[in-house]
């Protein structure tokens, strides 16, 4: 699958994928802990863009945040009815955050903390290492944030996020 980058653990120099993804769960079930009442709250990455589109990465130091488009290539199953994280009861798939989706297509915001060149020194983490990255967009209030929002069944179960861990079902 075409892509901007690959989420990856760093290989030897002479590899030919030129992109990678550091954070401190590189290894699926490694650090399930580094969540918190704000997700991935802190965690640290790195995207190492392919040099063909390094070019495109040109006036994104200005951005505090990032909206970043990935694979989800570890889902084996896409359920259009799912137990998710934070609730005990079936719901529909598309009134989840599940990574079980139809498409496996994800989507996360993360701090934009540094730019080197091709690299990308990412927080907020909450990303597989491993995984493709499609695409890469700026986090621009004025278009992305929404003020009057409802937050379906979510809104019930809010409460158990700061004690909240991964457990596991969806890696």
């Amino acid at each position: 699958m075409p892509g901007v980058s690959t989420l990856k653990k760093a290989r030897k120099s002479n590899d030919s994928v030129k992109a990678y993804w550091h954070h401190s769960f590189s290894v699926p079930g490694a650090q399930r802990d580094a969540y918190s009442v704000h997700g991935a709250w802190d965690v640290e990455g790195m995207i190492e863009v392919y040099s063909g589109f390094v070019e495109g990465l040109k006036d994104i130091e200005g951005f505090s945040h990032l909206i970043l488009i990935y694979y989800l290539h570890l889902v084996r199953a896409a359920d259009l009815m799912v137990k998710p994280f934070l609730g005990d009861e079936l719901h529909g798939v598309f009134a989840t955050r599940s990574p079980g989706r139809p498409n496996h297509l994800g989507l996360s915001v993360v701090r934009l903390t540094k730019v080197e060149g091709n690299k990308l020194y990412i927080r907020d983490v909450d990303i597989v290492s491993g995984t493709p990255l499609l695409d890469i967009k700026p986090y621009v209030a004025e278009f992305d944030v929404r003020r009057e929002v409802r937050s379906g069944w979510f809104e019930q179960n809010l409460h158990k996020l700061s004690k909240a861990r991964d457990d596991g079902r969806f890696v």
